[in-house]
C-alpha cells in the first residue's frame, strides 16, 4: 500500500483575533493571504459574518497540509476544543500572539 504524507496543494486552518485578543475564529482555506483580505473586506463593509462583528483580522496561528482532508479534520478538532486548549496551542506557536498577517502579504492598519 503507498501512502502520501503530502499532497501538491497547500490548505491551511488557522485562527484569527481581534486587537484585545478575546475572541477567536478558527477557519480552513486553500488561499491564505486571499481569505485574510476577505475577512479585512467584510470588516470594512459591515458584513453580518461572526469574524465582522467581532473585528477578527489578526492572524496569530495557522497549519498547512497537503491534503483537503487533513485541514478539514484540523479545523474540526480544533473547533471543539475548549477555550484553554486552543490558548495553548497559539501560545506554543506564537507566544506573544503577535499579528501573523505579513508572512502572506497582508498588513494590518
Amino acid at each position: 500500500m503507498i501512502e502520501f504524507s503530502e499532497g501538491i496543494y497547500s490548505f491551511y486552518v488557522y485562527i484569527i483575533t481581534n486587537n484585545y485578543r478575546t475572541t477567536f475564529y478558527i477557519g480552513m482555506t486553500n488561499n491564505l493571504g486571499r481569505r485574510l483580505i476577505e475577512h479585512k473586506e467584510n470588516i470594512a463593509h459591515g458584513k453580518k459574518t461572526f469574524a465582522a462583528k467581532y473585528n477578527l483580522k489578526h492572524l496569530v496561528y495557522y497549519q498547512k497540509y497537503g491534503w483537503v482532508q487533513q485541514a478539514i479534520a484540523r479545523e474540526k478538532e480544533l473547533k471543539g476544543w475548549r477555550r484553554e486548549k486552543k490558548l495553548d496551542l497559539i501560545r506554543t506557536f506564537n507566544p506573544t500572539f503577535r499579528s501573523l498577517n505579513h508572512i502572506f502579504g497582508q498588513a494590518i492598519e
